[in-house]
């Protein structure tokens, strides 16, 4: 199972939220490009970069995910409010991995396929989950329908994967949700990258049982309740 570090990126500088609230800054570390080299030589095996100021319409660190992706050694999946078709391409054609798409890729399937289908195996759409519900806009809004009816949506769309994150237990090191993991796996109709309350070695071996094949870890590793060594120096 691949771990992966998150970099969350808020007003220019890495930080964790609880349940990505601002202002409930749990960890914060002013340059996200040395965050990203220093997981790498933990041996982390891929990154996780996520822009919160574009997600919650606040800017834009472009620019830093694409030194990011350009200047790392191991693949990067960047994600964050991107909502054009321009914006995805850009970052994918820097380099990045994958490119993780929400809010415009849930509202717009047709955006989604054609974005897909131009780049098979390399677009994850996020699907963030609060309650039950999928969340839009920085996990500002719920859409307006179910979890079921997006999975039908996106059944043949050529994706890489689809990262659930758990929005109720996200950020508060108290463990996942087996339950919700387990049920979302099952309905989904793609690979699985879970995210969300990832915090010992008895979660990762859950998901594992669950067979989700990745998993995004954050404030876990950032505290050392997850140790680098132990995730990324033996075969999980």
């Amino acid at each position: 199972m691949m771990i992966i570090p998150a970099i969350d990126i808020l007003g220019g500088q890495v930080v964790q939220l609880v349940g990505g609230v601002p202002g409930t800054e749990q960890i914060t570390i002013p340059d996200p490009l040395t965050s990203a080299k220093g997981w790498e030589s933990k041996g982390a095996p891929m990154l996780h970069v996520v822009d919160l100021d574009a997600a919650l319409g606040r800017g834009s660190n472009v620019q830093t995910m694409r030194r990011i992706v350009q200047q790392s050694n191991v693949p990067v999946q960047v994600g964050g409010g991107i909502r054009s078709a321009e914006v995805a391409q850009y970052l994918l054609d820097c380099g990045a991995a994958r490119v993780i798409v929400g809010t415009k890729a849930i509202k717009d399937n047709a955006w989604l396929r054609a974005l897909a289908s131009k780049n098979p195996g390399k677009v994850v759409l996020a699907l963030d989950v609060k309650g039950g519900n999928v969340q839009l806009k920085g996990w500002q809004e719920s859409a307006p329908f179910t979890l079921a009816q997006m999975f039908d949506s996106i059944r043949d769309v050529p994706l890489a994967g689809v990262l659930y994150t758990n929005v109720d237990v996200e950020g508060q090191c108290k463990g996942i949700d087996a339950k919700a993991v387990s049920s979302f796996v099952e309905g989904c109709p793609h690979r699985v990258i879970a995210s969300g309350g990832v915090t010992s070695q008895t979660d990762i071996d859950v998901l594992m049982e669950l067979g989700v094949p990745e998993a995004v870890v954050g404030l876990a590793i950032y505290t050392g309740k997850l140790n680098p060594e132990q995730l990324w120096r033996k075969d999980l």
